[in-house]
C-alpha cells in the first residue's frame, strides 16, 4: 500500500490547520497574492522553456542538459508544490489547509527538494567527468544517466516517506496555528503536544544524511576539478573549462546560499514569521532565478530558445 494513503495512528482530532501565512495585514493580500502569482508564472515559464529547449534541439541530446531538464521539472514541482495553495489562501483571505493536505504537502516538499540536492550533485559529477575524462566523458556518462536521475528520485521519494512518518505520527492537543505559507515538517514537529525528542533526532538525521551528503559531493567534484584545471598551461584553456561550470556553481551557491540562510534566520531570530519570509528565498526565488542563471550563462541554451521561438514565430 502506498505510504502517502497510511491512515496515521495518532491521528489528530482536527481535521485541517491554519496556515498564517507572511503577513496579518489584509491590505497586503492582494499585493502579495500579486506578486507571487508573477513569480509563480515566471518560474513555470522560464523553466518550461529550458525543458523544451532541450527536447527539441537534438544539439542538447547530451547528459548535461538531460540533467537540466530534470532540475527544471523538479523546480516547477518543487514550487507548485506550496505556492498554489499560498494562492488560493490569499485570493480567499482564508488560512486552512486540511489535515490530509497539509501531509501531502510534507511529503511532496521533501521529495522535490531532496530531489534538488540530488541532482545538483549529479550535476557535478557530470561536469567532473567531462573536464577530467574528456574522452570518456560520453562512454561513462551517456549509460549511466538515466540510472543517475532514477537513483535520486528513489533516495529523495525515501527521504519523503521518512517524513511523512514522522509528522503523521505526532498529536495535537490543540488548534494548530503553523506560522508558515506551508506545511513544513519542522514547524509541525515543534508544535506537537506529544514526544518529539525522537522526531527531532531523526530530522537533523536525514537532514545531514540527504543534505550533507550531496554537498560533500559537489564540494569534491569542483575540488577534483580545480586540481584539474589549474594544472592546464593555457589560460584560454582554463578559462574555457572554467566556463562550463559557471552556471552550475552559480545555482549551487543559490540554492545552498539561501537554505543555510533559512537554517540561520531559524536559529538566530525568534521569529517565526522572520523564518517563513527567509523560505520565500528557497521555494520561490531560486526556482525562479535558476533558468536566467541557465539561459544567460549558457551560449548552447541561448541558440535553442532563439531557434525555437523562431520556428514558433
Amino acid at each position: 500500500m502506498c505510504l502517502f494513503c497510511i491512515e496515521p495512528q495518532n491521528q489528530t482530532r482536527y481535521s485541517e490547520f491554519l496556515l498564517l501565512g507572511l503577513s496579518d495585514d489584509p491590505e497586503m493580500q492582494p499585493l502579495l497574492f500579486k506578486l507571487f502569482l508573477s513569480m509563480y508564472l515566471v518560474i513555470i515559464l522560464g523553466n518550461l522553456l529550458i525543458i523544451l529547449a532541450v527536447i527539441s534541439d537534438s544539439h542538447l541530446h547530451t547528459p548535461m542538459y538531460f540533467f537540466l531538464w530534470n532540475l527544471s521539472l523538479a523546480d516547477i514541482s518543487f514550487s507548485t508544490t506550496t505556492v498554489p495553495k499560498m494562492l488560493v489562501n490569499l485570493q480567499t483571505s482564508s488560512q486552512s489547509i486540511t489535515y490530509a493536505g497539509c501531509l501531502t504537502q510534507v511529503s511532496f516538499y521533501s521529495l522535490f527538494g531532496c530531489l534538488d540536492c540530488l541532482l545538483l550533485a549529479v550535476m557535478a559529477y557530470d561536469r567532473l567527468m567531462a573536464i577530467c575524462q574528456p574522452l570518456h566523458y560520453l562512454v561513462i556518462m551517456n549509460p549511466s544517466s538515466g540510472l543517475l536521475v532514477l537513483l535520486s528520485f528513489f533516495f529523495s521519494f525515501l527521504d519523503s516517506q521518512l517524513h511523512f512518518l514522522m509528522v503523521s505520527q505526532l498529536t495535537f492537543c490543540e488548534d494548530v496555528e503553523i506560522p508558515h505559507f506551508f506545511c513544513d515538517p519542522s514547524q509541525l514537529i515543534s508544535l506537537a503536544c506529544s514526544d518529539t525528542s525522537t522526531n527531532n533526532t531523526l530530522t537533523y538525521f536525514v537532514g545531514a544524511i540527504f543534505g550533507g551528503v550531496p554537498l560533500s559531493g559537489i564540494l569534491f567534484s569542483y575540488y577534483k576539478i580545480v586540481s584539474s584545471i589549474l594544472r592546464v598551461p593555457s589560460s584560454g584553456s582554463k578559462y574555457k573549462a572554467f566556463s562550463t561550470c559557471g552556471s552550475h556553481l552559480s545555482v549551487v551557491c543559490l540554492f545552498y546560499g539561501t537554505g543555510i540562510g533559512v537554517y540561520l534566520s531559524s536559529a538566530v531570530s525568534s521569529s517565526l514569521r522572520k523564518e517563513a519570509v527567509a523560505s520565500v528565498m528557497c521555494t520561490v526565488v531560486t526556482p525562479m532565478l535558476n533558468p536566467f542563471i541557465y539561459s544567460l550563462r549558457n551560449r548552447d541554451i541561448k541558440r535553442a530558445l532563439w531557434r525555437m521561438i523562431r520556428r514558433i514565430v
